[in-house]
């Protein structure tokens, strides 16, 4: 039941090339930024990852991105990340962006056992219709668009179907967790760090507090041991290490 591991670099030693990851985050909050580290360092690359953003400020999955790791993304939010769109543009990173409410239902659907469901999100436009262009060809072409999907008519309201998501890998980050891999996230890193920890097949948290099991009231617990394979306790500066994107009152 212990599922605490003595480093970043053991939590994520059998992440191996071509491998998808499920990743936790929203801009700079809540982003597993440790475990990221150690898998940069561990050099694997055509890496599949699902996120809501693939990183800002140069921190976060952008590392892994400039470092030409990431061959492909699925995510709802490209942001001001230069990078990203210059790879993306140029052919070298595949994007699927899809509404970010249906990213949340996908990655929970995935770690429910629900293999898909229906939405209105996306009904009438090339999410449904087809023909995003998920991969450029480099020199304005689109080498590689997203398919149609099955639309279906419920109450007079119609539906687009839209797939459940597992990954090989998740990695996330808590406030809080045990021995038994119970997490609680601090406040709005609370955001899709639950959803992509249910998504992963080994899911592998990083906590800025490790308590023995019982310290957390069961009540209190946001994402039980249950979908958490591995713990990696960070250290005192490692949680203390949180970036502001953007400072909007003054010190």
């Amino acid at each position: 039941m212990d599922k605490v591991v003595a480093t970043a670099a053991d939590a994520v030693v059998d992440v191996g090339e071509g491998a998808s990851l499920a990743v936790g985050g929203f801009g700079l909050s809540g982003v597993p930024n440790v475990l990221i580290g150690a898998l940069f360092e561990r050099g694997v690359a055509g890496l599949s990852v699902v996120s809501n953003n693939c990183g800002a400020m140069e921190s976060g999955l952008a590392v892994l991105l400039a470092a030409g790791r990431i061959a492909r993304v699925t995510g709802s939010y490209i942001g001001a990340n230069k990078e990203f769109a210059r790879q993306y543009l140029g052919g070298e990173l595949e994007v699927e962006l899809i509404p970010q409410g249906t990213l949340a239902e996908r990655l929970r659907a995935g770690g429910a056992g629900i293999p898909a469901f229906y939405t209105p999100a996306g009904v009438g436009t090339q999410v449904a219709e087809g023909g995003l262009p998920w991969r450029y060809d480099g020199a304005g072409g689109v080498a590689v668009a997203s398919p149609v999907k099955e639309v279906r008519e419920f109450d007079g309201v119609e539906y687009v179907l839209e797939r459940g998501i597992r990954t090989d890998f998740a990695l996330v980050r808590a406030a809080r967790g045990d021995r038994h891999g119970n997490l609680v996230f601090g406040k709005s890193a609370r955001n899709f760090n639950p959803l992509a920890a249910m998504a992963g097949r080994v899911t592998v948290a990083e906590v800025e507090e490790l308590v023995e099991p019982g310290e957390i009231d069961p009540d209190a617990v946001h994402l039980p041991g249950i979908f958490v394979q591995r713990v990696v306790a960070l250290s005192a500066v490692q949680a203390a290490d949180k970036r502001i994107e953007r400072r909007t009152v003054s010190g």
